[in-house]
């Protein structure tokens, strides 16, 4: 039996969704979620003192500013240059979160969250 025309044109929008979707970041600490954009605060607040923390230097990036896209409010917003650059501090951070788990190396630029990788399993601390 052949899939009707509708589970394709279904499966078919899914996929596109899947391929269009951004990456998404986050990290789970006890029960509360480390993502994208928290303060380096939030997260030492949530996860604890990193093991590592190392600084790079600088990076520049455009501001943006969100305006209204149209005159109806449902619309939405858009972003668009402000006409200059910021300069952010580029931080790295490492998370040891114990031998059964993995390591999580955090980047944070101008003090908010970028990205999350992952840095092998985790190690007993010196403490225990």
């Amino acid at each position: 039996m052949l899939p009707s025309m509708s589970n394709i044109t279904r499966i078919t929008v899914a996929c596109c969704a899947l391929l269009v979707a951004g990456d998404v970041w986050a990290l789970r600490c006890g029960s509360r979620l480390i993502k994208e954009g928290m303060l380096e605060s939030q997260v030492i607040d949530l996860c604890g003192e990193p093991v590592s923390s190392r600084s790079f230097g600088y990076v520049l990036r455009p501001v943006m500013i969100k305006r209204p896209a149209g005159l109806s409010s449902l619309s939405g917003t858009r972003r668009e240059y402000a006409g200059f650059h910021e300069e952010l501090l580029v931080k790295e951070m490492l998370f040891n979160f114990g031998p059964r788990k993995l390591m999580r190396l955090i980047r944070f630029e101008g003090g908010r969250l970028t990205s999350i990788e992952t840095a092998g399993y985790g190690h007993l601390s010196e403490k225990e």
